[in-house]
């Protein structure tokens, strides 16, 4: 199963997702990659479509490994076992929560016009292109809990199956339409997976 592009996988996922209609869904996706893919699942099921910015604070020595994240509001989740397994230092964990705080900033004030959509009470649906480690969309999942959603549900295209498991845990519902055991990157499942500029991302959120 390869997609043509983003757009493509976002309307074969809202097909999936047709059960979330009635709730009237805030449907949020991850810059950048993940907007395509939600203004077509949100144009599909209706309710709402907006961002969830977030920052994956990933280990110095391994970016990948996701020791916290931030949340727009100021929040900071942070992943206990992480930080205390990797002996990071505070110092160190300062620096990367500084730089990522600052790259928050600067993509609130290109994408956002107005506050985000409050999610407390509402039926939450996360959406990004696909996910590799899951570290970002765990993340995610934790600010957007921290929020008090109503029902939490991650919708993805396409994932590894060790993803699918490590976010399975930290939502109500995961909607994956397809898993390969042998997913090199989340690429290989489009024709067209170019990288997106700011303004492709607020075109799709006007």
């Amino acid at each position: 199963m390869v997609y043509p592009d983003r757009a493509a996988a976002g309307r074969a996922l809202g097909t999936a997702l047709e059960h979330l209609r009635a709730t009237r869904p805030l449907v949020l996706g991850l810059p950048r990659g993940g907007v395509p893919v939600a203004a077509a699942v949100s144009a599909a099921i209706g309710g709402q479509l907006d961002v969830l910015l977030v920052r994956k604070l990933g280990l110095p020595s391994q970016p990948e490994l996701a020791m916290g994240a931030l949340g727009e509001s100021g929040l900071l989740v942070l992943n206990r076992d992480v930080v205390d397994h990797s002996g990071v230092s505070a110092e160190a964990l300062e620096e990367v929560e500084q730089a990522e705080r600052a790259e928050l900033h600067r993509r609130q004030s290109v994408l956002r016009d107005g506050d985000p959509i409050p999610m407390t009470g509402r039926t939450v649906v996360i959406v990004d292109d696909g996910m590799a480690t899951g570290a970002t969309v765990v993340a995610a999942c934790r600010v957007a809990s921290a929020q008090r959603p109503d029902r939490l549900v991650v919708a993805m295209p396409v994932s590894s199956p060790e993803a699918a498991r490590r976010v399975e845990r930290e939502c109500d519902e995961l909607v994956c339409l397809w898993t390969p055991a042998d997913l090199g990157g989340v690429g290989m499942a489009y024709q067209d997976f170019h990288q997106l500029e700011d303004e492709e991302v607020i075109e799709l959120l006007r």
